[in-house]
């Protein structure tokens, strides 16, 4: 069988939000400055254009004991390399995870995960600290491969892995009115989001953002509330997702209200859109549209 074609490299992104630099309004000539300085110059602007890709790393374990089992779960570290980051964020899988995330690739990229294997399930000694560490190791390398393979990391498959139970959970929670809870769950699925970015749709976000928006303002801190559904907006616009473009209009409108902001043109939009769109935007809230959600 030939070798496979190596897959090409993602395409960078160019980190701007971790890396800025700051300069003066009216910034020195390079004449006037020293050598470190402009070394220092240098290094920073070679931070800034240093392409960014995502690292995994299983730091840790843990067993959880139960009355008539256990288990182990592996704490997945997910960073953005090629830039600082400073937001460190994890979520805890268990083997049987892995497996299943390992079963639903293959049903769609068999041929391209030929050479991508998932470490054997042992039938004896699960719990030693050697065999641990082993499989710990060889699920971080299961994890890099799996992000080298182009057709994985563009795959829904993929972020759903580091995201789902967390969002379920969330979503639990608020349908709870558990929304303190709620919202710590829903900050993990998003910033991990935000680091699959480059390589998912910016859809990705908006049922995050508006879970989060709901959260907000059933906590009474409106800003927080506005600024979510503020944010989700863009991407809804972008991509035509009409009910939730009108039911993120209408709370932005209520908020913007209550905290003395300019709204008019909010308002605006949203009549157009309703009356463009007669009977074909759902007439729900945003908080209904988000409780649909991981039913």
């Amino acid at each position: 069988m030939a070798e496979p074609e190596p897959e090409p490299e993602p395409e960078p992104e160019r980190d701007t939000e971790l890396h800025q630099l700051t300069l003066d309004p009216d910034p020195p000539s390079c004449s006037s400055l020293t050598t470190q300085q402009l070394q220092q110059q240098l290094k920073v602007l070679k931070q800034r254009d240093r392409p960014v890709r995502l690292l995994f790393e299983i730091p840790s374990t843990r067993i959880i004991e139960h009355t008539l089992s256990r288990h182990v779960v592996y704490e997945i570290v997910v960073m953005r390399s090629g830039s600082f980051d400073s937001r460190r964020v994890s979520v805890e899988r268990r083997y049987n995870d892995f497996s299943s995330f390992h079963h639903k690739l293959l049903q769609e990229f068999d041929e391209e995960l030929e050479d991508v294997v998932l470490p054997r399930k042992v039938l004896t000694g699960n719990f030693s600290p050697e065999i641990i560490a082993e499989r710990r190791l060889s699920l971080q390398d299961y994890l890099a491969k799996l992000y080298a393979t182009r057709c994985v990391r563009h795959s829904p498959h993929f972020p759903e892995f580091f995201t789902e139970q967390e969002q379920k959970r969330a979503h639990s929670l608020l349908r709870a009115g558990q929304f303190g809870p709620a919202l710590d769950q829903l900050q993990t699925v998003l910033e991990i989001q935000e680091k699959l970015l480059p390589w998912q749709k910016p859809t990705l976000i908006i049922p995050t953002l508006c879970a989060m928006a709901i959260c907000y303002r059933d906590l009474e801190e409106p800003d927080k509330a506005f600024g979510a559904a503020q944010r989700a907006l863009p991407p809804v616009r972008r991509y035509g997702l009409k009910d939730y473009r009108a039911a993120l209009l209408d709370l932005l409108v209520d908020l913007g209200y209550q905290l003395g902001r300019p709204v008019a043109q909010l308002q605006d939009e949203l009549t157009v859109l309703r009356d463009t769109e007669r009977g074909q935007v759902s007439s729900c809230s945003l908080k209904e549209l988000v409780v649909r959600e991981f039913t």
